[in-house]
């Protein structure tokens, strides 16, 4: 089995944030979901799992914290053209998020902006030049 990435994320409303991880561009992965948990995969080896609260805490003895309050990581996801930032953060705000937590950069060769899902985590879309540092 080839290397994966998981995020683990509890989240308040499992159907709400999966039609959200939907519109970030995540597919839903039937085998490893349920009614406490949705896997939704990005690529082969980037995945996102979101867990109800009680199911997350069967995994920890650790409080969860509110990412509405408190920053707690950045995620980021590239996408393949610099539309592509725009238009899934459109998507994904369509969807129940919230769209620039945090203002855009446009540094020419990168561009990004940021989009809230509805617990709170904040997701960076990015594109890169390729050509940019050759």
């Amino acid at each position: 089995m080839s290397k994966m990435i998981l995020v683990n994320l509890p989240v308040r409303d499992l159907a709400a944030s999966t039609a959200f991880y939907v519109a970030l561009g995540g597919a839903v992965n039937p085998q490893f979901s349920g009614a406490n948990s949705t896997l939704l995969n990005f690529t082969e080896a980037i995945g996102v799992m979101l867990l109800t609260h009680e199911h997350y805490r069967e995994f920890t003895q650790r409080p969860i914290g509110d990412a509405r309050r408190d920053s707690q990581a950045m995620y980021a996801l590239t996408v393949d053209a610099r539309d592509a930032v725009d238009a899934t953060v459109a998507r994904a705000a369509d969807a129940g998020g919230r769209a620039d937590p945090n203002p855009a950069q446009d540094l020419g060769f990168m561009y990004n902006r940021h989009v809230e899902d509805p617990d709170g985590y904040v997701w960076e879309m990015v594109w890169m030049n390729p050509s940019a540092h050759g």
